[in-house]
């Protein structure tokens, strides 16, 4: 088995080297350069680090630095196409995030709506003369007095009014 997983992981890796970049050179700011295609014909052939094969670019396969480079080597110029892709792109993820951001309000007024029913099935749940039951701190069940009741009535009259009104400014 572990001949088999070893000889596939073989496998893969020579596929992957192919894939690998195959040049390497030092551009006109210094950096290092990394593609599957020769350099320039502005880069000197000093420069040139790896070429295809593994062995450094030699004078005598190097690109002579007064040809000019083919036109299809050549750095495209910024055109409108380009550009469009770009806005459109951008346009994108504006409407993306215009969208979440009504997705998030679309949100909190649904939580809201729904905390101001229940403060209101609440309060008519405290206010409808029943008696109550309510657990204490160790666990234990007895009757709500009505110095509770009437605690727990004025916490649901301050969920109704912050809740059920108008939204806040800063929500819409």
């Amino acid at each position: 088995m572990n001949i088999t997983k070893f000889a596939l992981f073989a496998a893969l890796s020579c596929c992957s080297v192919s894939a690998m970049a195959q040049w390497q050179w030092i551009d006109g700011q210094g950096r290092k350069v990394f593609s599957d295609r020769a350099p320039p014909a502005e880069i000197p052939a000093k420069n040139v680090l790896r070429s295809p094969g593994g062995a450094s670019l030699s004078k005598a396969t190097a690109v002579p630095d007064a040809v000019p480079a083919p036109a299809a080597f050549a750095k495209p110029a910024a055109d409108k196409g380009v550009d469009k892709g770009l806005e459109e792109q951008k346009r994108k993820q504006e409407e993306q995030e215009a969208a979440k951001i009504q997705a998030e309000k679309v949100k909190k007024e649904k939580a809201r709506l729904e905390n101001c029913n229940r403060a209101k099935q609440a309060k008519a749940t405290l206010t409808s003369g029943r008696m109550l039951s309510n657990v204490n701190a160790n666990g234990e069940r007895g009757f709500m007095d009505e110095a509770s009741r009437e605690a727990e009535v004025k916490r649901a009259d301050s969920v109704i009014a912050s809740e059920c009104g108008p939204a806040p400014e800063g929500d819409q």
